[in-house]
């Protein structure tokens, strides 16, 4: 899946941040795309802190607030009325997901067993040949 895979690199891909990236792709695509790397994201850090790596919720959380902070400068920007929605919406899903991982940081979660993430809506991308 190209999205997908171009999605792994929006923090180090300069010509194509997540911001730029998601006009690329329609709005489900971008949609689903952002709740598969979050999770993904954070099964890494829950393994992250298993590692003894004791910021690793919270470098995640910077990160979000990074994202999110990119996606609202574009909504200031000019914008076709399709773009907009669509940045609205991965807007509002950001908002969820940063909100999420900071309950989780000030909580000092570090379990992915814990309560609190298993109750969150995760979304996975299954590879599967036909």
């Amino acid at each position: 899946m190209d999205a997908k895979s171009t999605a792994e690199n929006w923090d180090i891909d300069v010509e194509k941040p997540r911001d730029i990236w998601i006009d690329d792709y329609c709005n489900q695509i971008s949609l689903v795309i952002t709740m598969i790397n979050w999770t993904e994201e954070t099964v890494k850090v829950f393994e992250d802190l298993e590692e003894g790596k004791e910021n690793a919720m919270k470098d995640s959380f910077k990160i979000l607030k990074t994202r999110l902070e990119n996606l609202i400068k574009r909504v200031y920007t000019p914008l076709t009325g399709e773009q907009r929605v669509k940045i609205i919406t991965v807007i509002t899903i950001d908002v969820h997901a940063r909100d999420v991982v900071e309950k989780m940081v000030v909580k000092k979660t570090n379990n992915p067993g814990d309560f609190f993430w298993q109750c969150q809506l995760k979304f996975e991308f299954n590879d599967v040949e036909a």
